[in-house]
């Protein structure tokens, strides 16, 4: 059975999710190709975001 994906990602489940290091996550974050917000010192990454990113890379190999 799939398990449904958080509405809000934390860095490391984006590292999970996309099988890549921590500082090529904060790479994707800095160059704003990952769109995120910070609540507190805590950084998030919208689903939404994460699947456009997904969205975007799988076009742009197309």
């Amino acid at each position: 059975m799939a398990t449904a994906i958080p509405a809000v990602l934390t860095v490391p489940e984006v590292m999970a999710a996309l099988r890549l290091s921590r500082s090529k996550v904060y790479d994707l974050i800095r160059s704003k190709k990952l769109a995120t917000f910070t609540e507190g010192r805590s950084r998030r990454i919208p689903a939404d975001a994460l699947a456009a990113y997904i969205r975007t890379k799988m076009e742009e190999n197309a």
